[in-house]
């Protein structure tokens, strides 16, 4: 593959491999190589929860040992319709939409393009009014929604289908630096947030990420006790630090509020990012709100 000679659709590999790189470091190095989301599934054994979190993470299948013939050809089949082949065309699907309810007519072009060569069924939308008028529950599908749109905002709608009692996963769009949006969206449930500007990797990992785990109970399961793992290793005082920052407060401001320097507030953020192996403030988000019992809902 360093030669260029062969680009694969899918690997599978065991999470636990001899010398000094497991399954899950050679799925980011291939990653990295290839420069795209290869499709992957980590076979496992008896492995922690700190280790099942860090393969959803990374946007990764996971298959416990011994693995059934059935579930495996489930996986595969599902992984290879929802990616774009890397060797041929895209062929057509049959399956779950992808609704895009964005104002920016070429951002929500663009998307659309991404995901419609990868094979997903979608449809676009240019507020939510517009889209509350089209839409009919049932069937499986995820909602990819701009937190700020004209008349009804992002957040409004998906408070709207929470109350009525809607499963369908969301993924809320969101600026680089709007942290409390972010936390808001994953409250009033969304499963997950992306943060502009959009790759197409990212975004179509992501979108792959929620169906799965609306899909899955038990990846849910894992995900929240793995996140809450994490948190627990932080002290009342990292805690505390922790939910200013999601707050969005800057490091200036958090020091004036707890009465301590800032240099201290940033030995406490370094020291959060590392308990938790978050490597940027998005990823501390994600895992803080799935440590907290009923912030981020059941969607199955």
């Amino acid at each position: 593959m360093a030669d260029g000679k062969f680009r694969p659709d899918l690997m599978l590999a065991d999470f636990n491999l001899p010398n000094d790189m497991n399954g899950l470091q050679l799925t980011a190095k291939l990653r990295e190589l290839l420069h795209y989301e290869l499709p992957v599934i980590i076979l496992t054994g008896d492995i922690s929860i700190l280790a099942l979190n860090e393969i959803a993470i990374g946007h990764c299948v996971q298959l416990n040992k011994p693995v059934k013939l059935q579930e495996l050809t489930e996986a595969i089949q599902g992984l290879l319709t929802r990616t774009p082949s890397r060797a041929a065309a895209p062929t057509g699907r049959v399956g779950p939409t992808i609704f895009v309810v964005d104002d920016d007519d070429q951002l929500r072009e663009t998307i659309v393009t991404v995901l419609s060569q990868a094979s997903w069924k979608v449809e676009a939308y240019a507020s939510c009014e517009a889209f509350l008028e089209a839409y009919r529950p049932g069937g499986e599908a995820c909602l990819l929604i701009d937190a700020y749109l004209p008349g009804m905002k992002g957040l409004e709608l998906l408070q709207r289908l929470r109350l009525a009692n809607d499963k369908m996963p969301a993924v809320m769009i969101t600026g680089s630096t709007d942290i409390q949006t972010a936390v808001l969206a994953m409250k009033a449930g969304a499963s997950d947030f992306i943060e502009k500007p959009i790759g197409a990797d990212l975004l179509l990992a992501t979108v792959a990420r929620a169906m799965e785990l609306s899909r899955d109970s038990g990846k849910r399961a894992a995900w929240r006790d793995a996140a809450a793992a994490q948190v627990s290793g932080l002290t009342l005082r990292q805690r505390e630090v922790m939910q200013m920052v999601l707050a969005g407060q800057p490091s200036k401001n958090i020091a004036a509020d707890l009465g301590i320097s800032q240099r201290t507030v940033e030995n406490h953020r370094a020291a959060i990012m590392k308990k938790t192996g978050s490597k940027s403030v998005p990823a501390l988000t994600r895992l803080a709100l799935a440590a907290e019992p009923g912030s981020v809902p059941d969607r199955g």
